[in-house]
């Protein structure tokens, strides 16, 4: 009897079904709650762990120590923490005039600071805008403008961003108000130290709704322009106690991230996450391969949060005594692929990986939460039980490559869904009469807002939200990321998968990762494969890795999947949060023209190694003597 429901529970997910179900039930009732206690504001929480004798006097805020630094502080109690927002909220409020419902925009790096101003904003009822600390000249302009703040705030060590050119367009022109950007300088931090805490009565922070905004999250911009998120109460709510469930926090634990806190997988799924669990958050000043586990022993870690290529680095990074000398029981985050999986665990002895699927503005999320190798690689499980009450809500529908949108049957014009096993894009549902129930789209920007929402899908009058990403379903209920829409390219009448190229290629020891993209070619119809290759320190592409890569390239793909095109490059261009650009490669192509001094092969028909690919080479294929 034992074994059969054993086999049925791991057949069908049944106590995994549970788990989500009932705790999806408690939350929600828990978030409607509280918007009916008018107590939405997370500062709250923060607020009830400062001056609560159990947790006031417990760590809240851990930062590595700095060697050129010894004697500063790297360790905040709740009750501190919640002195020192105190503080900064009356220096906005006093100072800046900061009031409710007002957005500050925030370019500050990871560092105390950050919450300080991030939560003290919080206090006042009014919204934080985080930018991406790397942007600069227009993408920068164009982020503070988005956010109609009329505050920003700076911090000094990024104190080059506000150049001369930069502080006339932040100026009244004709585009908007004048923006009164403020340097946080040293002098800053004492002065405010100096102040008295000031609590804004209940009244500044009142009125929020779940569907409220909370915050303003910038997208990576690999396409254009960022787009500013609104980031709601339900769904900071959500990372606030969700997730600290799935991970089984504690007070006791300490989560570790060296993410960039303007992106929500460090705040809303990191900083919320330990607020939710009464937990110390740990904020490395910026990711390092080669400082990374070390910082992880140093400030005894026991949850760490990654980013798939994050992982990747590690792994190509060389080895050291802090590799297994740590406390991590769980390592949580998103985009690790199954090529690197089992390796991170092996290398770095952790037992469980928590991975999660989602976006900053998107409805909904999946997770697992992976022991013993079922769930290797998969984003999501849904169960009988799931799938049965919610199969609806989340969908596959069948994707069309060449116009890069959902295919619709041409009887019916409505979508088609996908098979087990097929790939397909992810949609999800929303209350067609109340599409902002759910989706919130991006400040000042209608056009993006709804070029995410379908209509009329499988019947007249419904809407989904367009994820945007190719996944798939398989017979066991695992979600699998196939690839973003757009990477996906079509060669030799099929589709190619970058996800999957890149997966086989990142597996050969001598390449620490690859960005594949399709490249256009003279005289020849849909594009080309293209890696560009980062290479293990150490390394280099001689005849040998060439002949190995083009052998494992054919013995993992399909024919039509193998990369015809290695370009070696120094440092691949990626985002703050490494997602891979892919834009300007595209453009660029195999043009030696175009391609700079970097090292271009190619796999001609027949060859068994890629083999150098230059101006001779480029000639033969624009005048059609090379076909491929």
């Amino acid at each position: 009897m034992t074994a059969s429901l054993a086999y049925l529970n791991a057949r069908f997910g049944l106590s995994q079904d549970a788990w989500t179900i009932y705790n999806a039930v408690t939350i929600t009732r828990k978030a409607a709650r509280t918007e009916t206690q008018d107590r939405l504001n997370l500062f709250y929480l923060f607020e009830e762990h400062a001056t609560n004798p159990k947790s006031a006097h417990t760590p809240f805020l851990i930062v590595p120590a700095d060697p050129d630094h010894p004697k500063c502080q790297t360790q905040w109690t709740y009750a501190e923490a919640y002195e020192t927002v105190l503080k900064y909220a009356r220096w906005l409020a006093e100072v800046h005039g900061v009031r409710k419902n007002e957005i500050v925009a925030m370019d500050i790096t990871n560092k105390p600071m950050f919450l300080w101003v991030w939560f003290a904003l919080w206090s006042l009822g009014a919204k934080p805008a985080f930018i991406n600390t790397n942007l600069r000249s227009n993408a920068f302009v164009h982020c503070v403008r988005v956010s109609t703040a009329r505050l920003l705030l700076v911090d000094p060590q990024i104190r080059d961003v506000l150049d001369d050119e930069t502080k006339l367009e932040l100026d009244a022109d004709g585009r908007g108000r004048a923006v009164d950007a403020i340097i946080l300088d040293t002098d800053v931090e004492p002065s405010i130290s100096a102040l008295s805490p000031y609590r804004a009565p209940d009244e500044a922070r009142s009125g929020e709704k779940l569907n409220s905004v909370s915050m303003l999250i910038y997208t990576s911009g690999t396409t254009g322009l960022p787009k500013a998120a609104n980031v709601t109460w339900g769904k900071t709510l959500a990372g606030t106690h969700y997730f600290p469930r799935l991970l089984e926090l504690t007070p006791r634990d300490r989560y570790f991230t060296a993410m960039p806190l303007y992106h929500s997988s460090a705040s809303v799924l990191g900083v919320c996450q330990a607020l939710g669990a009464a937990c110390a958050i740990v904020i490395a000043p910026k990711f390092s391969p080669r400082t990374y586990m070390k910082l992880v022993c140093e400030t005894e870690a026991t949850v760490i949060q990654y980013i798939g290529e994050a992982c990747r680095y590690l792994l190509s990074s060389p080895p050291s005594p802090y590799d297994r000398a740590h406390r991590v029981r769980v390592a949580f985050g998103n985009g690790m692929r199954p090529d690197v999986w089992q390796r991170f665990k092996d290398r770095f002895g952790i037992p469980n990986i928590c991975e999660f699927y989602g976006a900053t503005e998107g409805p909904g999320a999946t997770a697992v939460y992976e022991r013993n190798g079922f769930l290797l690689g998969a984003i999501g499980r849904s169960g009988a039980v799931t799938r049965l009450l919610m199969g609806g809500v989340s969908v596959l529908v069948k994707h069309d490559h060449t116009t890069d949108l959902p295919y619709r049957d041409p009887r019916t014009n409505f979508c088609v869904k996908c098979a087990r096993n097929e790939p397909g894009e992810l949609i999800t549902q929303l209350d067609a009469a109340n599409i902002a129930d759910k989706f919130q789209g991006y400040l000042g920007n209608d056009k993006a807002s709804s070029s995410k929402i379908l209509r009329d899908v499988f019947k007249k009058g419904d809407a989904y939200y367009r994820t945007g990403d190719l996944q798939r379903l398989d017979p066991d209920g695992r979600w699998w990321f196939v690839d973003r829409v757009g990477d996906t390219f079509r060669w030799k009448s099929e589709n190619v998968s970058t996800a999957e190229v890149s997966e086989a290629l990142g597996s050969h020891a001598a390449i620490r990762e690859a960005n594949v993209y399709g490249v256009q070619l003279p005289h020849h119809d849909g594009r080309a494969g293209c890696a560009a290759v980062g290479l293990v320190e150490g390394r280099e592409l001689d005849g040998s890795v060439r002949r190995e890569l083009a052998a494992l390239a054919r013995k993992r793909l399909p024919r039509y999947a193998v990369p015809l095109f290695l370009r070696v490059m120094r440092e691949l261009e990626v985002t703050g949060t490494m997602k891979h650009q892919k834009v300007v490669l595209r453009d660029e192509g195999v043009d030696p023209g175009k391609t700079g001094r970097d090292e271009m092969f190619w796999l001609p028909p027949g060859a068994d190694a890629y083999e150098p690919f230059g101006g001779e080479e480029w000639a033969r294929l624009v005048g059609g003597d090379a076909r491929l």
